[in-house]
């Protein structure tokens, strides 16, 4: 083999593993990428927990906020596409007449991914003593069956009322736990209550958050 032979074969064999190893430094940024297709931008391993709520006055959303904060889980609002009249009065009339009637408003989104969870916080203002009618709504509209599902109320001194069972009864294939109601007096102080809580039902049922 003469002199230039032998460089030429020394630059292609050069050439050649620099390619391969650009293509294998690639692939190995490549795989380790999160997967954020998920709501709420979470990695595919942090897509098992959702938090679905609906909010009126602003305290449900701040205990659902607070519920994120211990679990890192995905959060979405649920919205009807009708507001309730902020009036109390008034927003206290209509949903009693929803209830009663067993109404379920429409809802601007029932939330893309919301059947791919497997835990499911639900979250609501107690509405005389049940759940509000877009959470109705939600539960009814989504596939539910084999689900967990945790329920959280906010109020002004019913509990939970009859959510929890009422709850069951639109979801009856699915896995409801015991529920945490917080009164609306006492939401900014009670994100230790709610930790504590979530600390229980996780070790109770080996649930994990994070």
């Amino acid at each position: 083999m003469n002199k230039f032979t032998l460089i030429t074969v020394v630059i292609i064999s050069v050439i050649l593993f620099a390619g391969i190893w650009v293509k294998l430094n690639s692939d190995t940024k490549e795989s380790k990428q999160p997967d954020s297709s998920a709501a709420g931008g979470k990695t595919a391993e942090m897509t098992g927990v959702l938090i679905a709520f609906f909010s009126h006055t602003g305290n449900t959303r701040n205990v659902a906020q607070q519920i994120q904060k211990e679990t890192d889980a995905a959060i979405f609002e649920i919205q009807p596409v009708d507001s309730y009249p902020q009036d109390y009065k008034t927003c206290v009339d209509q949903a009693k007449k929803e209830i009663n009637s067993n109404f379920k408003p429409k809802l601007k989104s029932n939330g893309e991914n919301s059947d791919s969870y497997d835990v499911i916080f639900i979250g609501s203002p107690n509405w005389w003593s049940t759940i509000a009618p877009p959470v109705a709504t939600f539960l009814s509209g989504s596939d539910m069956k084999g689900k967990t599902i945790i329920p959280f109320m906010t109020h002004g001194g019913t509990g939970l009322g009859n959510s929890v069972a009422d709850i069951k009864k639109l979801c009856p294939e699915s896995t409801v736990l015991d529920g945490l109601a917080i009164k609306a007096s006492d939401i900014k102080k009670s994100q230790e209550k709610v930790a504590k809580w979530l600390k229980e039902i996780s070790t109770k049922n080996s649930i994990g958050w994070r």
